[in-house]
C-alpha cells in the first residue's frame, strides 16, 4: 500500500536577475538539472518538485517563497561552506535546527533538518 500523500508541489517559479549565475547556485546546493537555457532553467528537488528559474526582476532579498529541508543539516552546512556559499550559523529551534543560505540575488533560504514521516 502506498502511504505517500496523494498530492505534492509540482512547480515553484522564481525570477532571477541572471539565470546562469542563479542556475549555478541551485546546482551547487544539489538540485538536479533538468534543463538550462538562457531564458529558463529547470531543476528537480526530491519528491519531483521542479524549480523553474525565469529571467526577471527579483522582488526583494527577503521575499523567499519557500524553505529547504535536508537529511543531515550539519553535513550540508559544512559542504556548502566548503563550496564558498554564503551560509549563516546553525541555530536550534523547538521543531527544527536551521541555517540560511543566500542566493546570488540576495534571497536567504532557510535550510532545516527534516521531519518527513514515511516515504517521500
Amino acid at each position: 500500500m502506498d502511504e505517500r500523500p496523494p498530492v505534492w508541489v509540482g512547480h515553484v517559479v522564481l525570477s532571477a536577475s541572471d539565470t546562469a549565475r542563479s542556475g549555478d547556485f541551485f546546482e551547487a546546493i544539489g538540485m538536479r538539472v533538468i534543463e538550462r537555457h538562457a531564458h529558463v532553467s529547470i531543476f528537480e528537488l526530491r519528491g519531483g518538485t521542479h524549480l523553474v528559474l525565469l529571467p526577471g526582476p527579483v522582488p526583494g532579498p527577503h521575499d523567499t517563497p519557500f524553505d529547504l529541508m535536508v537529511d543531515d543539516l550539519e553535513a550540508t552546512h559544512a559542504a556548502w561552506s566548503a563550496k564558498g556559499l554564503t551560509v549563516s550559523d546553525i541555530t536550534s529551534g523547538d521543531i527544527h535546527n536551521e541555517f540560511t543560505v543566500t542566493d546570488p540575488d540576495g534571497r536567504e533560504f532557510s535550510v532545516s533538518n527534516s521531519h518527513v514521516s514515511g516515504a517521500v
